[in-house]
């Protein structure tokens, strides 16, 4: 039997798109996903960036929570340095109440974000440091035994939403199996040190109330179509948009001056940040995605369907799930 899949879903907002079109695209992602088998879709928290609208993702998680019925919805992830952990129990409480045994609460250390957009948070950059004890809090509040005297979260005591380390070096590795945790790597974008942070999080991990063995998690790229050439050319698109959101310096670049952008060097950094990417047809993008999983060894993959379209990423997603169920079968 096939590890599960589940999907990343980054909320972007598309050249001449609305963010409420953005959203309703993640309702019906999020309906397709239901409906094709994946385990969970989960949010990433990003701030100041125009082309990615999941910047409140307890709140994206709660529209589509209304919207679906068994899904498992969660943060991949909340950046946690932004955020005190009373807040985050608390909105994550709430969550848990209103879709029981649905929700799930991944924590990442990054902010998220740039030094100016940090102050606009109230954010002092150096609050990464503590990230190892900030989520030991908030397991606390969660799980109703709080590491603070006379502090509770109401909503959130007692509902123990699983929570989940996600990173791209050792050091989320490391925090993960020392508190026995779940591990999400995000090889989606930061694929340099995935198969040695696998293998540290095997080696040192630690079984916890929560969790008695490893479980990893690896985010992997895929663009499935029903043909090669469909897929050939949600790639080249998916390209021209990375390279414009990385060198395009605010400007609205059109498919030419993308490829300039591409042709000029920016195709080496875009490429290497995809290095995990299933592209094909179906057949083909489960074949990856079987390859991925044995070679780093992971129990869930995680989708981030990348076609530049609503209509393309829920395709994706279809034929996605179909391959892998049949070729399970």
């Amino acid at each position: 039997m096939r590890i599960p899949l589940s999907v990343l879903d980054l909320a972007p907002v598309a050249r001449g798109q609305s963010v409420s079109s953005s959203i309703a695209a993640s309702v019906a992602l999020a309906q397709r996903a239901e409906r094709d088998g994946y385990r969970r879709v989960w949010y990433a928290e990003h701030h100041n960036m125009p082309r990615i609208a999941s910047s409140a993702t307890s709140v994206l998680i709660s529209h589509v929570g209304a919207q679906t019925s068994s899904i498992r919805l969660g943060a991949g992830g909340v950046m946690l340095p932004n955020h005190s952990p009373l807040t985050i129990a608390e909105q994550f409480g709430t969550l848990e109440a209103m879709y029981p045994g649905r929700i799930d609460l991944g924590l990442g250390r990054a902010p998220g974000s740039d030094r100016n957009t940090m102050y606009a948070l109230r954010r002092d950059e150096r609050s990464a440091e503590s990230f190892p004890q900030d989520v030991q809090e908030l397991q606390g509040y969660l799980a109703g035994h709080s590491l603070v005297p006379g502090v509770e979260a109401i909503p959130g005591r007692g509902s123990n939403v699983p929570l989940y380390i996600l990173g791209s070096s050792l050091f989320g590795a490391q925090l993960a199996a020392a508190l026995g945790l779940p591990y999400a790597f995000a090889s989606h974008f930061a694929p340099q040190a995935l198969e040695r942070a696998v293998e540290v999080y095997r080696e040192k991990f630690q079984p916890s109330d929560q969790l008695a063995a490893p479980h990893v998690i690896a985010a992997v790229n895929v663009i499935a179509a029903s043909s090669a050439e469909t897929a050939a050319a949600n790639l080249a698109a998916f390209r021209r948009t990375i390279a414009v959101g990385l060198f395009g310096r605010g400007q609205d670049l059109n498919d030419a001056q993308a490829e300039e952008l591409l042709a000029a060097g920016a195709a080496a950094q875009v490429d290497s940040m995809f290095t995990y990417r299933a592209v094909g047809t179906g057949p083909e993008v489960a074949e990856y995605l079987d390859k991925f999983a044995a070679t780093i060894d992971a129990d869930e993959l995680i989708t981030a369907h990348q076609a530049t379209s609503t209509e393309d990423r829920l395709a994706s997603l279809s034929i996605t799930a179909e391959a892998w169920s049949a070729a399970a079968a």
